[in-house]
């Protein structure tokens, strides 16, 4: 899986015009490196790999290594009282003697049924899971920042819009003083070109604080905390890229079910039931364990030296243990019916991640199709209202077109404006999206 696949697709012009701001691939580069849910993430992923380094071990023999030093005290000792000390009998008693014993014993389980090499590949299987869920969490995030920045691409753009109507308003207004100075227009009409420029003032503020907003919140994607200024990079969108062919549908989940990383680890959770199944069912079958030890002790009752009693004293023992489970308070049943249900949630998962995973994808080609459809309709209805309110405009300032019809012209013309603009970086936005889904 490609992590910057969605790049790939972007205009060139994104990532090498740059105006001192951060370009999409910064962002997400700069995310992938720093958001603190992917860290977190990747420590699950090195705790899995410890399990993995720990269920194989288990394999191996265990070896302890054990030691036991006391000192006792009697205070009345009867002639002729025997003691047994280290496991021989002592005729001669000390009131106060030292034992001393040590030994080195192994373990070894040969055979559980299976269960311990079923939990190796349980904890690989988890352990792929995290690396999946780790991937998913960054595709999330690729998506989220990838939303934000063409959200912020449209907001200034609409920014310089409501600039251009903006500077409208004041020539009109401007005009209008000038004609109620010669008598040609009333105060009243002129008012309502004040408000006008008024409003369309209001629209500039507005709008930065929309940029303002989505760059917030984009910092925040980006964990960046301190009050360094952050801005993003202001490419050109060609306008082409709002019309190119849309992909179908049913191709676009049909790549995503093979490469989705949630849709994988869903199915491997699957996997996972089964070999937990397997594990429980391993209760029902017989263990079988080799052990082993060499041991020793000392004595200070003894006449013999220390070391002559450690050699004298040593011990080898060899011996097997088998286990056969007969009742164990219905627990083994318990595991295998849990597991079992366990399977039945994984594969409803599996199910719903792949409803969420078509909704999702349906969401954005509807989005493609209708926002397509929109902005050519848009462009269209724009040069239409470019051209009406030019001859308006010119109408108006020779006395043929009154306030009311000069406002409605250029009320309807930024409402073209900002339609054209929403739709094309929707209709892109979109389109990119299920391409992102594709895997391209």
């Amino acid at each position: 899986m490609k992590l910057f696949a969605l790049l790939l697709f972007f205009p060139v012009s994104m990532f090498a015009q740059e105006t001192g701001g951060w370009t999409l691939d910064d962002c997400i580069s700069y995310a992938l490196a720093n958001n603190i849910q992917l860290k977190r993430s990747h420590l699950t992923q090195l705790s899995t790999q410890e399990d993995i380094l720990q269920s194989k071990a288990a394999l191996l023999p265990s070896l302890s290594a054990s030691t036991n030093q006391s000192l006792t005290y009697r205070p009345f000792v009867e002639s002729g009282q025997s003691t047994v000390a280290n496991g021989y009998v002592q005729s001669s008693i000390d009131k106060v003697y030292y034992n001393g014993s040590y030994g080195v014993t192994a373990n070894w389980t040969v055979w559980d049924g299976m269960r311990s090499k079923n939990t190796i590949k349980l904890n690989e299987m988890s352990a792929r899971m995290a690396e999946l869920d780790s991937a998913a969490t960054a595709q999330s995030i690729q998506e989220q920042i990838t939303q934000l920045y063409v959200q912020i691409l449209y907001s200034k753009e609409s920014i310089t819009v409501n600039e251009q109507s903006l500077r409208a308003s004041k020539m009109n207004e401007e005009r209008g003083q000038t004609m109620v100075q010669v008598g040609t227009m009333s105060k009243a009409d002129l008012a309502q070109l004040t408000a006008q420029r008024a409003m369309d003032e209001y629209n500039i503020v507005a709008a930065e604080s929309d940029v303002r907003n989505y760059l917030f919140q984009l910092k925040q994607v980006l964990e960046l905390s301190d009050g360094t200024p952050f801005d993003i990079a202001s490419p050109d969108m060609a306008d082409e890229e709002a019309l190119q062919t849309i992909p179908a549908l049913a191709d676009v989940y049909a790549s995503a079910l093979a490469h989705r990383p949630e849709i994988e680890s869903a199915r491997l959770a699957i996997s996972s039931s089964d070999i937990s199944l397997d594990i429980a069912r391993a209760g029902r079958k017989p263990t079988v364990g080799l052990q082993g030890s060499v041991g020793t002790n000392t004595t200070s009752m003894s006449d013999n030296a220390w070391g002559t009693q450690l050699k004298t004293n040593l011990d080898f023992g060899v011996g097997a243990t088998l286990s056969i489970p007969i009742f164990d308070n219905r627990q083994t049943k318990t595991a295998i019916n849990k597991a079992l249900l366990q399977r039945e949630s994984s594969l409803l998962d599996l199910q719903d991640k792949e409803k969420q995973l078509y909704s999702t994808i349906e969401g954005y080609w509807i989005g493609a199709v209708n926002n397509q459809a929109r902005y050519k309709a848009a462009r269209t209805a724009l040069q239409s209202e470019q051209t009406s309110y030019e001859l308006l405009s010119e109408q108006f300032r020779l006395g043929l077109k009154n306030i009311i019809e000069l406002m409605t012209g250029k009320t309807n013309l930024v409402t073209a404006q900002i339609n054209e603009l929403q739709s094309k970086y929707m209709a892109i936005l979109n389109i990119y999206m299920l391409r992102y889904y594709q895997g391209y």
